[in-house]
């Protein structure tokens, strides 16, 4: 395995990464202004959740066609169209006066996301110097970056109205599309389209399963604390911004730093299982908690060096597990993940107003406990993952050849 830098890298890759920071902070930059969309267009939370609902569920239906699409049409032509529905639809839901409309508006965000992260991965993978390991730690740094500036962003220009961070997101991606216009060369097609039904069929394999319902049962706790998470805190759009912002450092340098040196030290299974339950505590703390603001914000910040380490260590291990091509893999695994961040926050809604605040952030905890036990069926194909990952001659880099081999 290269022993280059990852952060040494051609302008194509620095193109497609500045665009992927900018798409990640699309999914914490609503959060510090959930209260004020709520207060200012009369709607409820669960009402305002459907915000995550309808991004990350067109998001996840997006995901079964987009390696398709991207076969057909090129690398780069998908990323452009992808970052062209993003501009659009990011301005729509800033222009919108109705929750249904931001909802609406927010489902078209979702298929432009969809576009442009099912193919991100693969042109960094494709253009990068420092090999696989290399590209996933380029591509988590960027995640890791959106996440810790997409509140830091949404919570300053929330403060000035709720409008102003769908208009901030809107600019900041055309900036992006131009730069991938002017900097990512075209790639060549694959020889052989990828089927629209080739995701599903992925799913037969049971090591990508079982990865896939390992996500989609975090992703479920994960996005119930993202979209809940801000009420109990009682705080205005500043300040939540702040207080998310510390968490997405955490994940940021918990992905990049911290979880290959666990992994290194402890191996991925172990580390995984035992970072599933420290979630699972942390939620129960902010169920426990609930009309406590500081407990609340405390937990939050904390569950991100949790999140951090699982981001890094289960892309790792989903884009070696199955024997099919990557980016099919990587549709899958998608779809299947994105359906549990999309039903959580409505399914809390729910939850919220039939009983308490905290019922949840209790069934947020057990997900991410059922999580280690759906995990624990794989064991043994996890560790084998893992020495592909630490012998390359055993699992070699995939050809340049991003919409057919590559982790989408």
């Amino acid at each position: 395995m290269s022993s280059a830098s990852p952060f040494t890298q051609p302008r194509a890759v620095w193109a497609v990464a500045f665009a992927c920071v900018v798409s990640f902070m699309g999914i914490g930059l609503v959060d510090p202004i959930l209260p004020a969309l709520a207060d200012d267009l009369h709607a409820t939370p669960s009402q305002v959740s459907l915000l995550f609902t309808s991004y990350l569920v067109v998001t996840a239906v997006a995901m079964l066609v987009v390696g398709a699409v991207a076969s057909r049409i090129g690398a780069k032509r998908t990323l452009v169209v992808g970052l062209v529905i993003i501009v659009v639809f990011a301005a729509l839901a800033g222009a919108s006066d109705s929750i249904g409309g931001i909802v609406g508006f927010r489902a078209g965000w979702g298929l432009g996301n969809a576009l442009f992260i099912a193919t991100s991965l693969a042109v960094i993978v494709a253009s990068a110097s420092g090999g696989f390991a290399g590209a996933i730690i380029l591509y988590e740094t960027a995640l890791g970056l959106g996440i810790a500036v997409g509140p830091l962003l949404g919570g300053e220009l929330g403060s000035i109205s709720w409008k102003g961070p769908f208009f901030g997101v809107s600019a900041l991606m055309f900036i992006a599309l131009v730069a991938t216009v002017a900097f990512v060369p075209s790639m060549p097609k694959p020889a052989r389209p990828t089927s629209l039904s080739a995701p599903l069929r992925a799913l037969r394999h049971r090591g990508l399963l079982v990865m896939g319902l390992t996500a989609l049962l975090y992703n479920w706790g994960f996005f119930t604390m993202l979209g809940y998470a801000p009420y109990p805190m009682e705080l205005d759009a500043h300040h939540l911004g702040l207080v998310f912002t510390g968490w997405g450092l955490l994940v940021a340098l918990f992905s990049v730093f911290f979880a290959p040196r666990l992994q290194a030290r402890f191996g991925t299974a172990k580390v995984l299982y035992v970072n599933l339950a420290a979630l699972g505590v942390v939620m129960a703390v902010i169920a426990a908690g609930v009309s406590t603001p500081t407990t609340v914000i405390v937990a939050v910040i904390v569950s991100g060096a949790f999140i951090g380490i699982n981001n890094t260590l289960t892309t790792q291990a989903v884009m070696l597990v199955s024997p099919v091509e990557r980016s099919v893999a990587s549709s899958a695994y998608g779809f299947v993940r994105f359906i549990g961040g999309g039903l959580a926050p409505f399914a809390a809604g729910k939850l919220a107003d039939a009983f308490s605040l905290s019922v949840p952030f209790y069934l947020g905890g057990v997900t991410f406990v059922l999580a280690i036990f759906v995990l624990a069926t794989g064991h043994k194909l996890l560790g084998e993952a893992e020495r592909d990952l630490a012998t390359p001659a055993a699992h070699p880099e995939p050809a340049v050849t991003p919409t057919a081999d590559l982790p989408a």
